[in-house]
């Protein structure tokens, strides 16, 4: 881990339809430290570059990291999280604090870094998981618990998915070798495996390499077990699952599916992953 030295200025970008983030009250906590903190919008990032700062700190969720980390590791600058989304299962996995001033003390006073792998989705990239099939119908059916139940809204909708959803026909190839062919329940692409409010896949998060789990179509009454193996552990290990470490990976469909890519939905046909090994710098103490 490298450490972090000399921050005084910082560009705080933030995702105003994420949780129950306040920009302002963010920026506030920052220039309490005594930095000096520019303010911009997710549909600002070029902005927050052009003059590149010496930290960028996202205020949002899951969704709001990828977009900024990718110019982040292109400019040689390093990345703080102010979890203020609902799952937040980036900076659980990181040991981040969850409470919006402990964060930004974190940000405005951590000098230690980790370097982190970054996924790509064709050209979207991703810090968590990409994921077919069960994935994204349990994030469609949670979104509109969030308000009312919060985190716990990701445990409701993957109940509901597991009781009413179908499988997904597709083709998956690691480093092109086929490992899939059929129906399956689910496929997950992982970077830091995190996902669904507490749910995860074991990687290591700068190996340089993407974890392709496969849950094959079956029984509908074994998706429990599942569900305990991607909470507890060991989801690698079940009967009926295929656990690939890999640096590349493809997934072939009949037509157009919706993804789950670290928590925003996306539909996409065929499409290939890839990994850039380590090139994100993450504050984590």
């Amino acid at each position: 881990m490298r450490r972090l030295a000399g921050v005084r200025s910082i560009a705080l970008l933030s995702n105003p339809d994420s949780g129950s983030g306040d920009a302002e009250t963010v920026a506030a906590c920052l220039r309490s430290h005594g930095l000096e903190v520019k303010e911009f919008t997710l549909d600002q990032i070029s902005e927050a570059f052009s003059k590149p700062p010496d930290q960028v700190v996202v205020a949002g969720g899951d969704g709001s990291l990828a977009c900024v980390a990718a110019p982040a590791a292109r400019a040689g600058i390093p990345l703080a999280v102010i979890p203020t989304g609902t799952a937040n299962d980036f900076a659980r996995e990181l040991g981040i604090p969850r409470e919006p001033d402990e964060a930004c003390e974190l940000a405005a006073e951590g000098k230690e870094l980790r370097r982190l792998d970054l996924g790509w989705m064709d050209e979207r990239p991703f810090l968590n998981v990409a994921s077919l099939g069960l994935a994204p119908e349990a994030a469609e059916r949670a979104t509109g618990l969030k308000s009312a139940i919060g985190p716990l809204a990701y445990g409701v909708g993957a109940v509901g998915a597991g009781l009413r959803g179908d499988p997904v026909h597709c083709v998956v190839r690691c480093d092109g070798s086929e490992v899939h062919s059929g129906e399956a329940w689910q496929v997950t692409v992982a970077c830091s495996g995190a996902f669904g409010a507490g749910a995860s896949i074991e990687t290591d998060l700068a190996d340089g390499k993407l974890d392709v789990v496969v849950i094959e179509a079956g029984s509908r009454a074994r998706l429990a077990v599942h569900a305990y193996g991607l909470r507890k552990g060991g989801i690698g290990e079940q009967e009926g699952v295929v656990k690939v470490r890999c640096a590349s990976a493809e997934i072939d469909l009949e037509g157009m599916e919706p993804f789950n890519v670290d928590g925003e939905l996306v539909d996409s046909g065929s499409c290939r992953f890839k990994v850039e090994p380590h090139p994100v710098e993450v504050v984590v103490g």
